[in-house]
């Protein structure tokens, strides 16, 4: 009869972080109080009692000079309110996936918004996030519901939900089928939902694996303590595929319950310490290889030596301490070798294993003579050495900070060290995150690869604590501390501000320019007093320009830009140097029917009026004059107001003299004619 474990057997983060703050407080030599106990393990309280732990069921019942721990449990915000008022030294060891329910309770509580929990109403899991909701005239808008009965009667009961903002929750614990179909009648009837997935990840994935388990075998075995919810879930779980037994200890095996040939399964729940599950265990391979022994034995089967042995010493197998501690005697570029403490044997660290960023070199992460805590990955008696790994000691050390920035919402250093196909890998703690592409970067990349190598700041927004699995957000921190930069900015800008930025992108109507976070645009009208055809002509993306603010929009947060100086204007350079009668020598830069334009100087051009080009009469400009042309003329009028100058050449010129048309002779009469 094989017995199959499975792996997600035993603790769970967030007890294993609870019961370890508990032995650490009492390793430090301080008197310890626990509010309710610690975990709901009958074995591990007593335990813990044995070294002085004190249960206490009120802030107020804490001894003088007692440190309180707050269970994973978590508790009602007047809890914290009543040890904070009592000066209790308090030690919070609640769980984090606990204390994001409470946040997100809290949150949307004070919104306004009803609160649906799915969970058990006794549980203290459910009272303490229960107490996280915001009171309305002594009445919460907060409902318990157990299955997807109690929540159809609920919303019933309370037609309200049906229309009004409400968001729903489950307890860490909660049966992952039942919340599903709970999910959905919840969407059905309530339009103004939101629904927040809160069973833990482990705790599902142990669910999950628990009825895969019961399907493949033909009996199961549950260990935990009887007041455990998720333990009791997984009896539930596990009752409907196959015969399942729930024990606390190996002593309440029935012996005579397993049958030889059968296939069974073990499982614990989350507050089941290793040692019980492991005794239970050792317990059944006896029960099982003793039963096969006895019948080969009265069956007058043969059996191997081999198999005699593995019958006889399946219970004899105990598992060591994996975990050692090694002095670095020698540094090469692709190990370290260590002294491992306490044991007679060389061992060796690959440089792979040695940190999670591939791309580090063993001579900057460790020295001569540095004492490393090491895993033991495989040992090799013959040749008396040890393969062992800093950067899996350093991972599963590193992991807790993991789950609590993700749970707490915590900006964590890190370094991508690799871009792989979706994202990028950003080493942080010791833990390899992935990032995917969507979340690398606040503009969208196509290349990742400038990425590598680089420092960065990201959140955990997602965690798998079976595999060991998170995910996070370069793109999250950077949106924020844009968001705080743009308020900074916005609360002290004003018109004529100078700044210096970088030019980010160019358009065909302006440049955008970073002002350190914040970006504005400078207009092609604004950039030069010359006319431009293209942004490019004046700048270029990565130029760091000098720039002034002409205009705030804070409702739609645009920012105007000018680049372009007052002491360049032309205009000024015209009304100091140019007075009216002075005579320039100007180009001829357009024609027109009735003159012709001439550039004085870039960026200021005055007419030629036809009559004005030459001191006699003109027909049309281009007789006279042509493109490129450069005359010379004298100001005759200018008007600053509207732009426009009067030039004339005809003013240079000497006035033709006037044409003398003469009088026709008159013809005189024959004489003879005049006489008569």
């Amino acid at each position: 009869m094989p017995v199959k474990l499975a792996k997600t057997a035993g603790f769970c983060f967030g007890v294993n972080k609870a019961v370890n703050r508990v032995r650490e407080l009492l390793d430090e030599g301080k008197s310890v109080c626990t509010l309710g106990p610690i975990i709901h393990n009958p074995q591990v309280v007593d335990e813990l009692a044995a070294r002085g732990v004190r249960i206490v069921e009120d802030p107020s019942d804490t001894p003088e000079g007692a440190t309180l721990v707050i269970r994973s449990h978590g508790i009602p915000r007047a809890t914290y309110e009543a040890i904070e008022r009592l000066g209790v030294e308090c030690n919070d060891a609640t769980c984090p996936f606990v204390a994001k329910i409470h946040r997100i309770v809290a949150e949307h509580s004070a919104a306004g918004s009803a609160v649906l929990i799915a969970g058990d109403a006794t549980h203290p899991e459910v009272l303490g996030i229960r107490g996280h909701g915001v009171q309305t005239d002594g009445e919460p808008p907060i409902f318990v519901f157990s299955n997807a009965d109690e929540l159809e009667k609920c919303i019933k009961n309370h037609q309200f939900l049906t229309t009004a903002p409400c968001i729903m929750v489950a307890q860490t614990t909660f049966h992952a089928e039942v919340w599903e179909k709970c999910a959905k009648i919840a969407k059905k009837h309530c339009t103004n939902l939101q629904i927040f997935d809160t069973i833990c990840n482990a705790t599902a994935e142990r669910q999950r694996e628990a009825i895969r388990l019961a399907q493949e075998c033909d009996q199961m075995v549950v260990v935990g303590g009887k007041e455990s919810s998720n333990t009791a879930k997984l009896c539930a779980v596990c009752s409907d595929y196959c015969p399942t037994h729930w024990v606390e200890t190996a002593d309440e095996l029935n012996r005579d319950g397993f049958t030889v040939g059968q296939t069974v399964g073990l499982t614990a729940g989350a507050s089941t310490p290793a040692d019980i599950i492991k005794e239970v265990h050792c317990t059944m391979s006896e029960i099982v290889n003793s039963e096969a022994l006895e019948t080969k034995i009265n069956n007058n089967e043969e059996m191997s030596s081999e198999e005699f042995a593995a019958a006889v010493d399946a219970t004899l197998q105990n598992a060591t301490d994996d975990k050692v501690r090694g002095l670095v005697v020698a540094i090469a570029p692709n190990e370290v070798q260590v002294e491992v403490i306490g044991r007679k044997q060389t061992g060796y660290i690959p440089a792979s294993e040695l940190s999670g960023d591939p791309n580090a070199v063993p001579a900057d992460l460790v020295k001569i003579g540095d004492e490393l805590e090491l895993l033991i990955m495989r040992t090799n008696d013959q040749e008396g050495t040890i393969l062992l790994s800093k950067k899996r000691v350093d991972a599963l050390k590193g992991w807790e900070t993991i789950v609590n920035a993700e749970a707490e919402g915590t900006v964590l250093d890190g370094t991508v060290v690799e871009v792989i196909k979706g994202g990028v890998l950003v080493v942080t703690n010791g833990v390899r995150v992935f990032v995917p592409a969507s979340q690398a970067s606040v503009n969208r990349m196509e290349d990742l690869s400038p990425l590598k190598g680089q420092a960065v700041q990201l959140k955990i927004i997602e965690v798998n604590t079976h595999r060991r699995h998170a995910v996070g957000s370069i793109r999250q921190v950077a949106q924020a501390a844009r968001k705080e930069i743009e308020e900074k900015f916005w609360a002290q800008a004003e018109v004529g501000q100078e700044y210096t930025g970088a030019v980010k992108s160019l358009t065909s109507y302006g440049a955008f320019v970073d002002l350190g976070g914040v970006d504005g645009m400078v207009h092609i009208s604004e950039m030069s007093w010359s006319r431009i055809k293209h942004p490019s002509e004046v700048m270029n993306v990565g130029d760091v320009v000098t720039v002034f603010i002409k205009a705030l929009d804070a409702e739609k947060k645009k920012i105007s830009l000018g680049y372009r100086k007052a002491e360049d204007n032309p205009w000024e350079i015209f009304k100091a140097q140019y007075p009216i009668d002075s005579v320039v020598t100007a180009k001829v830069v357009g024609m027109t029917a009735f003159g012709a334009f001439a550039q004085i100087i870039p960026g200021v051009d005055g007419l030629i009026h036809i009559s004005q080009i030459a001191n006699h009469r003109v027909e049309k400009p281009q007789d006279e004059l042509q493109i490129g042309q450069e005359v010379e003329a004298k100001i005759t009028a200018v008007d600053y107001e509207r732009k426009r100058i009067s030039l004339s050449i005809r003013a240079l010129l000497p006035e033709e003299a006037p044409v003398v048309e003469e009088a026709p002779a008159v013809e005189e009469a024959p004489a003879e004619e005049t006489a008569e």
